[in-house]
């Protein structure tokens, strides 16, 4: 049986000494990006996750052959072997981890089939606890979810905006923007017309200052990091549900759709 490492045992001890790093992960996340300090794209990250739902960036600064196609494979489990590893540098960063992978010319990806399993490895936070978050925890995107209400559409700015706005007794304004806001509309409109659930995966959190009151904040995407889901068939969605049906007076008043 193969060895696999896992991404938590990269660490200040093993950097940069180990290099013949060989992992078993699952793709949880991919979106494409433009550096503005070379001027030069579009490259791909992949936002990684292991068994134990540890994540880890692993980027890729130039258009390789051994990953050609693989933009297309999110969600698929794979084996990455000879990559490098170096520090996750200051700022926003797509997940909370010290370190990031390289992957460079020499480094070998293979598709795992049949998959190792079917987490989806979607921490949701409860929105309750978004307002009690310090600034370090803001700094990284998070995975919630709400009944949306109160939706806009705002397409005729310069930046097409989607507001809307999700609740779990209480509620948080949310603003999709650019081909992200008329997915979202689209996506909404094909839901009916009943009360939905959405899945936010991997939004900012933005904070907005107040001079009558505590600051504001919302949830926003970020570039091609963050996605989103209307009543998808998991387990924590489900659970969600029934107990918002039993202590949400909104939603007790009007429904909410079945899953999909």
């Amino acid at each position: 049986m193969a060895f696999y490492n896992k991404l938590s045992e990269v660490s200040a001890v093993s950097y940069p000494r180990l290099v013949a790093w060989r992992f078993r992960v699952k793709l949880h996340r991919i979106f494409s990006f433009h550096s503005y300090v070379t001027n030069s794209g579009s490259y791909y990250t992949y936002v990684l996750a292991d068994e134990d739902g540890y994540k880890m960036e692993m980027t890729v600064y130039g258009d390789y052959e051994n990953f050609k196609g693989f933009e297309e494979e999110e969600e698929k489990w794979v084996e990455i072997f000879r990559v490098k590893v170096d520090r996750s540098g200051p700022g926003f960063q797509a997940v909370n981890s010290p370190f990031k992978l390289i992957g460079t010319r020499d480094t070998q990806v293979r598709l795992i089939n049949p998959p190792v399993n079917d987490r989806v490895f979607i921490d949701f936070k409860n929105i309750h606890a978004i307002p009690h978050m310090s600034s370090k925890e803001r700094n990284h995107p998070i995975d919630t979810m709400g009944v949306v209400f109160n939706t806009e559409a705002r397409f005729d700015l310069a930046t097409p905006m989607m507001v809307f706005y999700i609740r779990d007794n209480i509620q948080i304004k949310c603003v999709a923007t650019g081909e992200q806001a008329y997915a979202f509309w689209d996506g909404l409109e094909k839901m009916g017309r009943g009360q939905v659930i959405v899945a936010l995966k991997m939004w900012r959190i933005r904070k907005h200052w107040n001079c009558s009151g505590p600051d504001d904040l919302s949830l926003e995407t970020e570039g091609e990091i963050s996605d989103f889901r209307f009543n998808p068939r998991l387990s924590e969605v489900e659970h969600f549900r029934q107990s918002l049906l039993n202590s949400d007076p909104y939603v007790k008043k009007y429904g909410v759709e079945s899953l999909v």
